[in-house]
């Protein structure tokens, strides 16, 4: 006789399975870890089979628990679905929310998936630029909800964490040796003159190697072995990586991930966004 799987203990899979982690997964889900654990438990129990390998140090899917993962994600869809459209509590309405490009991985993505979840008839408006645009969009209303990579906090702000800025070059690149150094940077990247004022106080000449809107352009140039470039820690794509430079290069020291949240944004849907990028850039 067919049996029922459980809805809870599916959502719980499902986001352990998109975050890799049990802790990551609690937060976004509000449940506690060791609930979260248990519902793993009872599904891998009712399923008779193991659906997650924990021997590494992240979480990962066994053979028989990706396939699963594609069911569990359809059955959801479909709950949720009919859950939003057959119930009158669920809010409409769009939220636009300005993020810069290097964070928006890994972090919003699971984010993004969750509102969606729990808010079906709520559109996000992603846009993804620069601290400095989107500062700008901010103080003129087109964006409710900023996050921005800062020298400090500005009022009105919360910083979610702090990283420090790295130098990034081609896997065992040479062009951090050049001198001139040469820099790849987009034009309006807050990092940019930092950097360059970094360079002028150690008294390293520097020259600009690649001047572009389109951080693509700045990637692959770097990733090239022509010039160098600056990211947060743990911001940094494949194909790059932080320059052991042993002192040869200045320090660049560190910044601030920060929230901004407009006055007007308070309703409940916008509430619960705000709380689960919290949760999401501090867990």
């Amino acid at each position: 006789m067919p049996r029922n799987l459980d809805m809870t203990a599916l959502r719980a899979f499902v986001t352990v399975a998109e975050v890799g982690g049990v802790t990551r997964a609690a937060g976004l889900l509000n449940l506690t870890q060791s609930a979260v654990s248990m519902q793993l438990k009872r599904l891998e129990e009712a399923m008779g089979r193991k659906l997650l390998d924990r021997s590494g140090r992240s979480i990962a899917l066994t053979g028989e628990g990706e396939q699963l993962l594609g069911y569990a994600r359809r059955i959801l869809a479909l709950n949720d679905e009919a859950w939003g459209r057959l119930t009158d509590a669920q809010l409409e309405g769009e939220i636009v929310l300005g993020v810069p490009h290097d964070i928006v991985l890994p972090h919003l993505p699971p984010v993004l998936s969750r509102f969606a979840v729990e808010f079906p008839r709520m559109k996000v408006n992603l846009v993804s630029s620069f601290t400095t645009r989107l500062r700008e969009m901010f103080a003129r209303g087109d964006c409710e909800i900023m996050m921005a990579t800062e020298d400090g906090v500005r009022p009105g702000g919360r910083t979610l964490y702090t990283a420090p800025l790295e130098w990034i070059g081609a896997p065992g690149g040479q062009a951090w040796k050049a001198r001139p150094l040469r820099l790849a940077f987009e034009n309006r990247c807050i990092f940019r003159a930092d950097v360059q004022a970094a360079l002028d106080r150690a008294g390293i000449e520097w020259e600009m190697a690649v001047e572009s809107d389109m951080s693509r352009t700045v990637e692959a140039s770097v990733r090239a072995d022509l010039a160098v470039h600056a990211m947060l820690h743990g911001t940094v794509p494949p194909g790059l990586e932080p320059i052991d430079h042993g002192g040869a290069l200045p320090p660049l020291g560190e910044r601030q991930v920060n929230l901004y949240v407009a006055d007007t944004c308070n309703g409940e849907a916008e509430k619960a966004f705000v709380s689960m990028l919290v949760q999401a850039y501090t867990g």
